[in-house]
């Protein structure tokens, strides 16, 4: 079975990203499952459902989601085998400019959108730094110009990615990106592999509950600026 890990910040425009590729692969007799990793609520599952896609739904709750992911994605990638799945795509929350939701040799992807600002690739860490594909959304709302020098950033940020843009809404560049989501190696299981970038860490007393504020209740792995 092919996964694809797919990730970007929030209302980026991974869903409709995905349900265009899906529609793509559908062309080609390919079976394609859906994981949807949020945190306090999605619909998301009953848009894929509505396409007649086989969908899981995890939600994160309290927990950063990037952790809930990579302490799920084995146990959604035997569901997805059991299924019989050939492609199976796993689409994070909308995350933070620091997490890290890829795996070595697992074909990952990001979604960013042209909106979010000429300097945000820069912001962004591992989860567009270390992606094999970046796709770009929302080109149909800026000029020509506003494109190219969006592209030329996310290529400075990650010149070793594939770089596309896909529009959500009509589709245009869906088939492309379902080729290349086609055309990825098979994975064996996810047993021993590696993330590619280390996760955000924090053990702290907040991360355990506490609320008041104050040095004297601030335990763990604490960090202080230098004012």
């Amino acid at each position: 079975m092919r996964l694809i890990t797919v990730s970007g910040p929030p209302s980026s425009g991974k869903t409709a990203v995905i349900c265009r590729v899906i529609e793509a692969l559908r062309q080609q007799a390919v079976k394609v499952g859906v994981v949807k990793f949020d945190c306090l609520s999605t619909e998301d599952d009953e848009r894929y459902k509505s396409m007649g896609v086989l969908v899981r739904k995890g939600l994160s709750g309290a927990l950063c989601p990037d952790h809930f992911f990579v302490s799920n994605i084995e146990a959604c990638f035997h569901w997805g085998l059991d299924e019989g799945i050939d492609i199976l795509i796993s689409e994070s929350a909308g995350l933070c400019n620091r997490c890290s939701p890829h795996i070595k040799d697992v074909m990952s992807v990001c979604v960013i959108d042209n909106l979010s600002g000429q300097n945000t690739p820069k912001k962004i860490g591992p989860m567009l730094k270390s992606a094999d594909i970046v796709v770009i959304t929302k080109g149909d709302i800026v000029s020509q110009a506003e494109r190219e020098v969006f592209s030329f950033r996310v290529k400075n940020v990650n010149p070793r990615s594939t770089t596309m843009h896909v529009n959500g809404l009509t589709g245009q560049g869906a088939e492309e990106l379902a080729r290349l989501f086609a055309e990825s190696s098979d994975v064996g299981g996810l047993g021993e592999r590696q993330l590619r970038f280390a996760m955000p860490t924090a053990l702290c007393s907040y991360c355990l509950g506490e609320k008041r504020i104050g040095e004297e209740y601030q335990k763990g792995n604490i960090r202080k600026m230098d004012i």
